[in-house]
């Protein structure tokens, strides 16, 4: 059955570290919000198992991704089945291959006796509908854009926002990525939209996202109605952490004109790559 996504992705990262009561309340913000596609991982803590008990209620209309951050056969195919029982579902409309964000990585996953074989067997037997990869860091763009030459990945999620676009050779390697993906007919989704730059040190963190976002609606508002002006982009997930739904939603409702996003972002002194240091 053909299912037509939202533009905003729910991104689950978001309930690795909330209570049951607060996940459910989040989670039907999201439905409440028109939102159709939620996006999970093996990784994000306890998000799967926030996730699971919503399955017998509301599986049969969304579409539901997650990714295994493993890199061999065999512990991926295990993370595959701990994921579905997690998710309280016998199917995943999309399982992705998590965090490959360089060159090294791409040949864990992707080698003999890699991830993606334990993947495809997934989707062989009927578990998987689709298989993705995602990634990040500033290499990211060039890694996905290998993994495609490699293998017709049906999903790509990579890192887009106005400061990543402001470097020449990130730029150039998302393009380069953005016109494969169009060849090849894939989905182009991308991550880090309301990024602002990395926690400064000493600084508390007042989100659980491991960058610091933006928090404030203009802001958000411009950086949403930037990427998405990007028409290759056939999605977003919405930023890790509970509090920062209602902004997203609400921007992508009302967005702006892009001149007006990119001069809105461009007062911002602090902006930048939130790739400068990751916490991995």
């Amino acid at each position: 059955m053909e299912h037509r996504s939202s533009v905003l992705i729910y991104g689950a990262a978001a309930l690795g570290e909330v209570t049951q009561d607060v996940a459910d309340a989040s989670v039907q913000e999201a439905l409440d919000g028109g939102i159709n596609h939620f996006d999970v991982a093996a990784d994000y803590g306890d998000a799967e198992l926030r996730l699971g008990p919503w399955m017998p209620r509301i599986r049969d209309r969304i579409f539901l991704a997650t990714k295994t951050g493993r890199r061999d056969k065999e512990s991926a195919w295990q993370e595959i089945n701990a994921s579905l029982e997690r998710l309280q579902t016998d199917r995943l409309d999309l399982l992705q291959l998590h965090a490959v964000g360089d060159l090294a990585d791409l040949d864990r996953a992707t080698g003999p006796g890699g991830a993606l074989e334990a993947a495809l067997q997934a989707q062989e037997q009927g578990m998987v509908g689709a298989v993705g990869i995602t990634g990040h860091g500033d290499q990211a763009a060039a890694t996905h854009l290998e993994a495609l030459r490699r293998h017709p990945f049906a999903t790509v999620l990579t890192p887009l926002n106005p400061v990543l676009w402001r470097d020449d050779a990130y730029r150039a390697d998302y393009e380069a990525l953005v016109a494969e993906v169009r060849r090849q007919d894939a989905g182009l989704m991308t991550i880090k939209t309301v990024s602002r730059r990395n926690w400064p040190e000493g600084d508390a963190h007042r989100y659980t996202t491991w960058y610091e976002p933006y928090d404030d609606q203009a802001r958000i508002t411009a950086a949403v109605s930037w990427v998405l002006a990007h028409d290759e982009v056939t999605g977003i997930p919405t930023a890790g952490d509970v509090g920062l739904l209602a902004m997203l939603l609400e921007a992508e409702r009302n967005r702006i004109p892009v001149a007006e996003a990119e001069a809105q972002l461009a007062g911002d002194a602090a902006y930048s790559s939130p790739f400068v240091s990751m916490p991995w």
